[in-house]
């Protein structure tokens, strides 16, 4: 088995750090890709609207690790001159909006009833999404990092949060302030982004990786990025594991406070969700620095690894796959709805089918990236 060297402490990168994202992919390519969005366990469907469920944990996990890994990077990019590091900045925010633009572009056609295809409007093509909030809270957490180093990054946290709070309160609907189509959010992208270019999944247009719910998005970002700094401070090291691990419960305990006024949403990115899903990282984190790197249990991370030393093009090309699989046709229905129906559904109740099928789909995407990893092809942004 051929691996990347992986320096932990002090070095450039560690290997929990490579574990955490890891699953993080794996686990966002199965909420992404089940058999059947209409049998789902329900840890496995986001939250209605308020509330939390284990998948409400996904993306903000991801935007954690990458905190978590600017930790290691900013280094080398402080020591370049200021007009390199805003160039890279840049580059990188706009390679990682665009793909994630052109993602929900794809596959860039349509099929006609009368027969026939047709390009679609890109100027109709939906926004925001998952990649650009990661570009965007990347971009804002680099430069509060690159001006302030870790202390602003604290301040931008608390002041970001509280006053997101005001903000949604202050410009939500009086009386409900809080719900779908009352929120601050929605009104700044309706007036901004414009209904046809947000997204629909909730029966009207509301997206919820718009504009507004970028501010606390970067929370989570600076927080991986100051748990970084901290664990390199500090050392891979009992005392290390006990801090992270006190320190995640009570920013879970907050959280649930701070819900009785402004409710855990991860739709609107209420600063309540982001305690909460930073105090589960936290927790996460500390026990995989415990395992991997105290305990040196690490003979199981591998099958992790594979998705963390390529999780950009990975989380791509599980979106590529799978739209590509719903435009194959096999008789009347599509090579998806073939495959789901007679490998799946065939033998398997409703939830465990669409389960199954998620699962399948995503150890698919780890043997691409399995392949990649034993050519040594890493597809950095």
């Amino acid at each position: 088995m051929t691996e990347i060297p992986i320096k932990t402490g002090l070095g450039t990168r560690y290997l929990a750090l490579d574990v955490l994202r890891g699953m993080t992919i794996a686990f966002m390519i199965i909420v992404n890709t089940p058999g059947s969005w209409g049998s789902l366990y329900g840890p496995l469907a986001h939250a209605d609207w308020h509330g939390f469920t284990p998948t409400d944990l996904v993306f903000p996990t991801f935007l954690f690790v990458v905190g978590n890994a600017m930790s290691f990077s900013m280094k080398k990019l402080n020591e370049m001159p200021s007009a390199q590091f805003y160039r890279k900045v840049l580059k990188r925010t706009a390679l990682i909006f665009i793909i994630g633009w052109l993602l929900n572009a794809f596959p860039f056609f349509d099929y006609q009833e009368a027969g026939g295809i047709q390009f679609i409007d890109l100027t109709q093509v939906r926004l925001f999404g998952v990649l650009q909030r990661i570009a965007l809270a990347y971009f804002f957490a680099a430069l509060i990092v690159y001006w302030g180093g870790e202390r602003w990054g604290w301040i931008f946290s608390a002041v970001g949060l509280i006053g997101y709070w005001a903000l949604m309160f202050i410009f939500g609907e009086a009386g409900d302030p809080y719900s779908l189509t009352g929120n601050a959010a929605i009104k700044l992208d309706l007036l901004l982004i414009g209904e046809d270019r947000m997204y629909t999944g909730e029966g009207i247009p509301f997206d919820p990786e718009g504009i507004l719910s970028t501010l606390p998005s970067i929370v989570n970002v600076l927080a991986g990025f100051g748990i970084g700094t901290l664990i390199q401070r500090k050392g891979n090291t009992i005392k290390t594991v006990q801090l992270l691990l006190i320190s995640g419960l009570i920013l879970i305990a907050c959280s649930y406070l701070w819900d009785l006024a402004f409710p855990i949403n991860k739709k609107i990115w209420t600063s309540s969700y982001v305690l909460l899903t930073v105090g589960w990282d936290l927790i996460l984190l500390s026990a995989l620095v415990g395992i991997i790197e105290i305990w040196k249990k690490n003979q199981w991370t591998y099958f992790f690894q594979v998705f963390g030393r390529n999780p950009l093009i990975l989380y791509v090309l599980s979106g590529i796959v799978i739209s590509i699989s719903f435009l194959i046709p096999i008789g009347e229905i599509s090579l998806k709805e073939y495959l789901y129906s007679t490998m799946f559904t065939s033998w398997l109740g409703p939830k465990n089918a669409s389960f199954l099928f998620a699962v399948s789909y995503m150890l698919l995407i780890w043997l691409m990236g399995y392949w990649m990893d034993k050519q040594k092809i890493y597809i950095k942004v």
